[in-house]
């Protein structure tokens, strides 16, 4: 399992504090794969982007018109966190849902 996010992001660290086993990759010092996002994105879409982050608030009208994927690739930060792999499935956030899926009962 390894869990891609910032390491002074609440909720990343709330996911590692259940997900003990999970390798964290800050993604502003490791980035993510290509591969990764764009699997990611076509997943889970402009959902993937976090349009209320400082980074976005940060960027121009114009930058923020360019494609998602490119956008997260250029920065990272964009990425809404965190994104968890586990084997071939994504999850995305730390919501009721992904924390039901991903912990033990």
């Amino acid at each position: 399992m390894k869990l891609f996010g910032l390491k002074n992001c609440d909720t990343c660290r709330k996911a590692l504090k259940t997900l003990t086993e999970a390798e964290f990759l800050d993604v502003r010092a490791d980035g993510v794969p290509r591969d990764l996002l764009e699997k990611a994105y076509d997943q889970f879409g402009s959902k993937l982007v976090n349009n209320r982050s400082t980074t976005w608030r940060e960027l121009s009208e114009e930058q923020r018109a360019r494609p998602g994927l490119d956008l997260l690739m250029e920065h990272p930060t964009l990425m809404k966190r965190p994104l968890i792999v586990v084997d071939d499935t994504l999850y995305l956030g730390w919501d009721k849902a992904n924390q039901a899926a991903l912990t033990p009962a």
